[in-house]
């Protein structure tokens, strides 16, 4: 599809009909609600503002509001537990990179959803839902210090079957993530998603099918936002997959493959999006893919190349454990860049559209388009330190 929204955009008119339809819920966030693109919440609520002068230039603020704005995402946090605790959902907002300032306090949360479902009279709570945006890859104005997508691989790593990170690629994802976050009890669910107006690529059946499969197969011949159901079709072998999770790393893979297309026309590239990632697994705590599935959707030779939100290695030590690990490469942050245009922060770390292109050359012993694709990366990137800003056609 060609059409571009903010997922960013859709997460705010949500959160302005979730707190219009449940008097319960409250959103926490620190300064930065207008800067997320959450501000459609402002619609219907303001912020908490009791006792205090209200200036004209102030942002809506009121007694009665249900936005929690404070700038210290542990007292934040904190506040939103208690909320929890009383069995009243929540959902709290922040930068990628200083969810990371909370991890201990989440992992506390985590370890007492576990245990109280060891106790009796314990009641079953509201999942801690988690809205991460300004992520590492668009530092257009901010900077290195802006950059960590830690919180996804601390989730990640830690055993056990309370953690949800996904991953919506485009509004209509959004919107089924939104409500399965606030369907979820004794989990902690992190989404993570790009402020910034992006391609739109499914349409709703596909996004409930991602729910309920953690990825899908695109089909990339038709406009539509279709899937291929690997069940019902009969995959077989590609010659190469491609496996995404995020947005922009999606949209990096897309552009990639419509590259390659023409200079291997007679080629088999096939894109995988990852919605979900739970320990060790593709999906949600809910449904977790199983091998055979997993079989189906990404054969069991052709080579995997992967290209993920965060640190590439998050992405590949799960897939690894469906098939051999020998098949992957990699691709995701790896702390390079600082304030540089959106192309360039692609390229620093190795996961443009350029950079997964070149993989395939590589693959397919390609000389002269190995060399035509590092010219590419190096042509656009010369261009964006130079200028400041990206060529048009990127």
């Amino acid at each position: 599809m060609t059409e571009k929204k903010s997922t960013a955009r859709t997460f705010g008119e949500m959160l302005k009909n979730e707190v219009k339809n449940n008097e319960k819920f409250y959103f926490f966030s620190p300064d930065e609600t207008t800067s997320n693109r959450l501000d459609a919440i402002y619609d219907e609520t303001t912020r908490a503002w009791s006792n205090l002068n209200i200036e004209p230039q102030d942002l809506p603020e009121g007694d009665g509001g249900h936005i929690i704005e404070l700038l210290s995402e542990n007292t934040l946090f904190s506040v939103m537990i208690g909320h929890i605790m009383a069995g009243e959902p929540a959902m709290m907002a922040s930068y990628e990179s200083f969810f990371t300032i909370i991890v201990s306090q989440i992992l506390q949360q985590l370890k007492f959803f576990e245990q109280s479902e060891t106790v009796s009279f314990r009641p079953d709570y509201p999942a801690v839902n988690l809205l991460s945006t300004s992520t590492c890859w668009r530092q257009d104005h901010n900077g290195f210090s802006h950059q960590s997508p830690m919180l996804v691989s601390a989730l990640l790593e830690r055993p056990g079957n309370k953690v949800n990170c996904l991953f919506p690629v485009d509004s209509e994802s959004a919107k089924e993530t939104f409500k399965f976050m606030m369907n979820s009890e004794n989990v902690v669910n992190l989404t993570t998603f790009n402020k910034t107006e992006e391609p739109q690529y499914i349409n709703p059946e596909h996004a409930k099918y991602q729910f309920e499969n953690g990825a899908s197969v695109f089909n990339l011949n038709n406009k539509r936002g279709e899937f291929v159901d690997p069940g019902k079709e009969g995959l077989g072998e590609a010659d190469i997959v491609f496996a995404t999770a995020g947005d922009i790393a999606t949209r990096e893979a897309i552009e990639a493959i419509k590259s390659l297309k023409e200079d291997f026309p007679k080629a088999n590239f096939r894109l995988i999006n990852i919605l979900a990632l739970s320990h060790d697994k593709i999906g949600t705590t809910e449904n977790q893919m199983d091998k055979n599935t997993f079989d189906k959707m990404f054969g069991k030779v052709a080579p995997i190349i992967t290209n993920f939100h965060g640190y590439a290695d998050a992405l590949k030590n799960i897939i690894g454990n469906y098939t051999d690990e020998t098949r992957v490469i990699a691709h995701g942050f790896e702390e390079h860049g600082s304030t540089t245009t959106p192309f360039d922060m692609l390229a620093l770390n190795h996961a443009s559209r350029y950079d997964l292109a070149l993989d395939v050359a590589k693959e397919m012993h390609r000389p002269d388009l190995v060399e035509k694709y590092e010219d590419l990366i190096a042509q656009n990137s010369g261009h964006a330190r130079e200028f400041g800003e990206d060529l048009v056609e990127l």
